[in-house]
């Protein structure tokens, strides 16, 4: 918690962050934070928002106005809850950022008595390390009656963002966030069919795409076509311009 040096006696307290390409295989650049736990919340979400993550710019009159890629209320609750419940005796945790999604893994199974889907609605706190989960509670860091993971999809789900990805992996727990929906991992969850993700890539920069150029992309019939791009509109990714002939279907704002 407040240690001068804890890597000298846990050697793996400490957050190794990443840069990755397309896959895990291609690494473009890292980072290493080390310290005591309050020292890295501090100096890892400061990495991550200098180096890792992008700010867009947008301009509201004559003021610009930078957003975040994700919530920072979700960013901290990850954080946090890896420091916290992680296996110190483990490995380090690791913080993993691509051009469409950010994870963060810590060493550490969940507790007995909780599953992922229990994560997903109100349950009791169980925490590994119960030392500092109280140090941590009683400096106002967490509330410690099991929200922190309810939180992270909330606060996704508020941002209009997919919901985020809970799962066991490696002996540990990874939290997974996604920017957008439009990606082929998301509308493969979707249960699209082949053509409508191939539709949904290819046209996403142009912003919007007619039945009659649908249909001729996949060589269907024109009602096969309107009963896929109306599906699509169905599922909030497209919305319909226009009637009869003149109709177009654009795609929402990511």
């Amino acid at each position: 918690m407040f240690g001068k040096d804890p890597v000298r006696f846990y050697p793996g307290a400490f957050v190794k962050i990443g840069r990755f390409g397309k896959s895990d295989t291609d690494l473009r650049f890292q980072e290493v934070e080390e310290g005591n736990l309050i020292i890295l919340l501090r100096n890892v979400l400061e990495q991550l928002n200098r180096k890792f993550l992008i700010r867009p710019i947008e301009f509201e009159g004559m003021y610009r106005i930078e957003k975040h890629e994700y919530p920072v209320p979700a960013i901290r609750e990850m954080l946090l809850n890896a420091l916290i419940h992680r296996t110190y005796m483990g490995v380090f945790v690791q913080i993993r950022v691509y051009d469409d999604k950010i994870s963060i893994w810590n060493d550490g199974q969940l507790p007995e008595g909780i599953n992922l889907e229990k994560l997903k609605q109100p349950h009791s706190s169980k925490p590994r390390n119960l030392i500092i989960a109280d140090v941590c509670f009683k400096g106002g860091l967490i509330d410690a009656w099991g929200r922190g993971t309810i939180r992270i999809i909330d606060t996704c789900k508020e941002a209009g963002l997919p919901e985020p990805e809970l799962i066991e992996r490696d002996g540990g727990f990874l939290v997974t966030l996604f920017k957008n929906n439009l990606t082929e991992e998301q509308l493969k969850k979707l249960g699209l069919n082949e053509r409508q993700i191939d539709a949904m890539l290819s046209y996403r920069t142009k912003g919007e795409i007619t039945g009659l150029e649908y249909a001729e992309r996949y060589k269907i019939a024109e009602r096969t076509a309107r009963a896929d791009l109306s599906e699509l509109v169905e599922k909030k990714l497209l919305y319909k311009q226009g009637e009869t002939k003149s109709v177009k279907y654009l795609f929402n704002a990511e």
